[in-house]
């Protein structure tokens, strides 16, 4: 076992930099990527640092010269032999050969595209330009270095005992969550941690814990590169990146209104069984669905990432029976914002009613509240979102409105075209 507080007493070492493979990354990113190369190779896409705490002043805490070393050493990477034959030669999700030989030798000889960067107002403006297939890539690598710079930047000053002592307590808090998620039956539960984790080794750490904590209830980890290290399942389908891009793309309201499902017909020729999750909210869940063909209530099932999850999941329940659908043969998958209390109460609330899975992703990767003074270690909410595409700007609406992103105006179109009317403001916890 990694002893982590002597490795982040001596964080210069060049032995851990903090994103060190392209497959450091999550699995959704590399299905997506390879129906991007495929569908739409000449999309230009334009991807944002987006700060949603403006309280946690990045510019001001993290070193550029730092930060522009990490993200230089990330353009330096390409994939290693081992990793090519990893994603060559698996079997993911009961499928081998995911990924084709034309988009594996693309991926072997990539390296990431050059990013822009500047400091305005206390905070960093990390931009990404380029083919959507390429700048993609940037997304969780980009998050991944920003949050652990600004942890190490926390930690910086602590001793070397203080630093023993800070994660003997975190390991103690994430093992007690692990024993209060164990006594849950037939719990289905995965990692979803790595955009917005403490650092690599922390998250591999949380891994291994939940492998041992949890076994069989343990499903899997997003992220690429553990899953191989650790002979774990790579967890992951499609996020809201695909519908927010292909409908920036649509030429008039008409194909607007249809790119949602025009994406997902494209995913629904290429995957079958779990890889086909709907992920309905990007612009509102009930109208989404209320609109669907009817082809895509025969996927097998439903992510829920925004809103009040138990009403997601109840329209999801009251759309599959009014289209002639089992919901108890029906997955739901719980992903946002998660920690131990509500996925007790999610899952006691839906045992029966579906199929149930979680995705737990920061709280369990990046948990360290009260365990500093003031609180400075605890999480806070950073995205790397698609802003542009083709010129054209992207637009998320979501079903919790503080999520929503884009420039006024195509915010109330896509509002108008989506039929979305009043929404409940929630706190983003991350």
């Amino acid at each position: 076992m990694v002893d982590i507080a002597t490795r982040v007493w001596n964080h210069k070492w060049k032995i851990d930099p903090i994103v060190r493979s392209l497959i450091d990354n999550d699995f959704y990113k590399l299905l997506m990527c390879q129906s991007i190369f495929r569908n739409r190779p000449d999309a230009h896409v334009t991807f944002s640092l987006i700060n949603r705490s403006k309280d946690v002043r990045l510019a001001d805490q993290i070193d550029e010269g730092e930060l522009r070393e990490q993200l230089d050493h990330i353009k330096s990477l390409s994939l290693t032999r081992g990793e090519s034959t990893f994603l060559r030669g698996n079997t993911f999700y009961g499928k081998r050969q995911m990924f084709r030989p034309d988009f594996m030798e693309w991926f072997e000889n990539m390296r990431l595209p050059d990013y822009h960067l500047e400091k305005r107002d206390g905070q960093y403006e990390l931009t990404f330009e380029g083919k959507w297939h390429e700048v993609m890539l940037w997304e969780i690598p980009a998050l991944a270095v920003l949050m652990e710079l600004r942890g190490r930047a926390v930690l910086n000053d602590m001793r070397k005992f203080e630093l023993q002592v800070l994660y003997a307590r975190a390991m103690t808090k994430l093992w007690e969550k692990i024993d209060t998620l164990n006594a849950l039956p037939n719990l289905r539960i995965a990692d979803f941690g790595t955009r917005r984790r403490h650092s690599y080794l922390w998250q591999d750490w949380c891994v291994q814990a939940m492998v041992e904590g949890l076994g069989d209830k343990f499903v899997g980890t997003s992220n690429c590169l553990i899953a191989m290290k650790r002979d774990l399942e790579a967890i992951g389908t499609n996020a809201h990146e695909l519908p927010m891009v292909f409908s920036a793309l649509a030429k008039d309201d008409a194909a607007l209104c249809q790119a949602p499902y025009k994406v997902l017909a494209d995913w629904h020729e290429e995957h079958e069984g779990n890889l086909r999750i709907i992920l309905p909210d990007t612009y509102g869940t009930k109208g989404f669905l209320d609109k669907a063909p009817d082809w895509l209530a025969g996927w097998t099932g439903i992510r829920i990432d925004s809103g009040d999850p138990a009403e997601g999941a109840e329209i999801a329940i009251r759309w599959w029976k009014a289209r002639g659908e089992d919901p108890t043969k029906k997955l739901i998958i719980f992903s946002d914002g998660l920690d131990t209390a509500k996925i007790a109460e999610l899952h006691t609330q839906f045992a029966g009613r579906a199929r149930i899975s979680f995705g737990w992703g920061t709280l369990l990767t990046n948990d360290f509240r009260g365990l500093t003074s003031d609180n400075r270690l605890s999480p806070f909410s950073m995205v790397c979102k698609a802003i542009s595409a083709n010129g054209s700007p992207t637009v998320k609406l979501s079903d919790n409105p503080n999520k929503a992103m884009g420039p006024a105006a195509e915010i109330e179109r896509y509002k108008r075209v989506f039929g979305v009317g009043e929404q409940e403001k929630m706190d983003v916890i991350v």
